[in-house]
């Protein structure tokens, strides 16, 4: 059976309800792949920004980017239920694409925010104290119930709040984005991916926020911790997913997401993905070198290489805008970059060099250098533009200097009409050239 599963994904920028064009609740999947569409898609259901400022709310997008990374780079392995985390541990997932499911049953339609790093999942529920309109009901669920301090499930979430003694609801509280946190109680319902139906699956059912970085409808989890989609489904699909995210400029329904290892596409390109005790929901690669054009950047192999102890190295990650590398790594590419395209430069946003698209054709190609694959970025993978300005921006940065960053990442704009195969079962990561628009 092919266990690729039609999802939708979005790209969560403005939260804003806008009307469906009525040929997209027509819509039916073949049953192997996943729907991808920008959030100002014809088929989304937010409200798309005034025309030409599309980068100004990438860059605010990018904006954020510091404080994700930052959320990053202090992970530390999940804790037992003896040694429960502190609920004022931050927490930050930018929201740039959401995931279309249905909970409970009947099922319920919720867009949850994606996250490759995250493991949790939670939803607004009905009743909830600062939450959007849309929530999802329980009591018109017949398949929903809680869980209590008792469920294994619960020796697996933090910010823990049970008692010592006697049974009680397994409720926790956490903080997001900086500026929110929210109450939820560990529930358990079904959750349904098109025909694929997960029972008992466990989620976070929230009933209080504060803040307002507080993802509108929830957040699904694809990382490799057990209370992940991916764990929770066990062998439906068996430690294997793919996606092919579409621009952001795409506008109709274009990329896919396939889940399970069947009707996965063949791709022969393939490099290690490592994992890291410490921070074992996050996908990490050994990045060996960048180059720029012809000339591979002189960069310590200390500032790449792979240490579990420190946290050090680089990941794949599915909520950060643009790629971020620790601040040697970055001045280095950067500097080379800069020297064969030669300028003048400019800043815009979060991107340091800027130049008139006139000198495009002279961008030199950049090209990742990973343990078994070269990836060389397609130009739109690599700049950003302003047709404002005419200027073309180069869409990387370094990481946050405020914190002891170690980490560098590899964003969703460089992983844009790109196959990208996450085969955790196998510990092996593919890349392979896709057109998603």
């Amino acid at each position: 059976m092919d266990l690729a599963t039609p999802f939708l994904f979005l790209a969560l920028l403005i939260p804003t309800t806008n009307a469906i064009d009525p040929s997209c609740t027509s819509y039916k999947s073949d049953g192997s792949d996943l729907s991808v569409i920008h959030i100002y898609g014809k088929c989304s259901p937010f409200s798309p920004p005034q025309p030409d400022s599309w980068i100004d709310t990438v860059i605010k997008m990018a904006s954020k980017d510091p404080q994700r990374v930052a959320y990053l780079s202090s992970l530390l392995a999940q804790k037992t239920a003896s040694v429960p985390v502190a609920s004022g541990q931050q927490f930050l997932h930018i929201g740039n694409y959401l995931v279309r499911v249905k909970l409970g049953t009947p099922g319920q339609l919720m867009f949850m925010v994606l996250d490759t790093s995250n493991d949790a999942a939670w939803v607004p529920c009905s009743g909830c104290i600062g939450c959007s309109s849309t929530t999802f009901a329980p009591n018109t669920s017949t398949t929903f119930g809680p869980l209590d301090c008792s469920a294994t499930q619960c020796t697996q979430i933090r910010g823990l709040a049970c008692s010592a003694t006697g049974p009680s609801p397994c409720t926790f509280n956490q903080s997001y984005g900086g500026d929110s946190s929210f109450l939820a109680t560990l529930s358990h319902d079904s959750v349904r991916l098109a025909t694929d139906i997960i029972p008992n699956f466990a989620f976070g059912c929230v009933s209080a926020i504060s803040g307002g970085s507080f993802p509108p409808q929830g957040l699904l989890g694809l990382g490799r911790g057990s209370l992940s989609l991916l764990s929770q489904a066990g062998s439906l699909y068996n430690n294997v997913f793919s996606y092919c995210l579409p621009s952001f400029k795409s506008y109709y329904f274009s990329g896919s997401l396939k889940l399970g290892p069947m009707g996965q596409p063949r791709i022969t390109r393939t490099t290690p993905l490592l994992k890291n005790p410490h921070r074992p929901s996050l996908y990490y690669v050994n990045l060996t070198g960048v180059s720029v054009g012809r000339v591979k950047v002189s960069v310590p192999q200390q500032f790449l290489a792979f240490d579990p102890n420190t946290g050090a190295g680089t990941i794949i990650d599915s909520g950060t805008v643009v790629t971020r590398f620790v601040q040697p790594v970055y001045n280095a590419i950067r500097d080379e970059f800069r020297r064969q395209v030669k300028g003048p430069f400019t800043s815009l946003g979060a991107f340091d060099t800027c130049f008139s698209t006139t000198l495009e054709n002279v961008a030199p190609t950049v090209t990742l250098h990973f343990t078994g694959l070269d990836l060389a970025l397609p130009a739109e993978n690599t700049l950003i533009h302003s047709s404002a300005e005419s200027l073309a921006c180069f869409a990387m940065a370094a990481a946050p200097s405020n914190v002891n960053s170690v980490l560098n990442v590899i964003a969703n704009l460089q992983q844009q009409n790109l196959r990208i195969l996450f085969d955790v079962a196998n510990s092996r990561l593919g890349i392979a050239r896709e057109l998603c628009n």
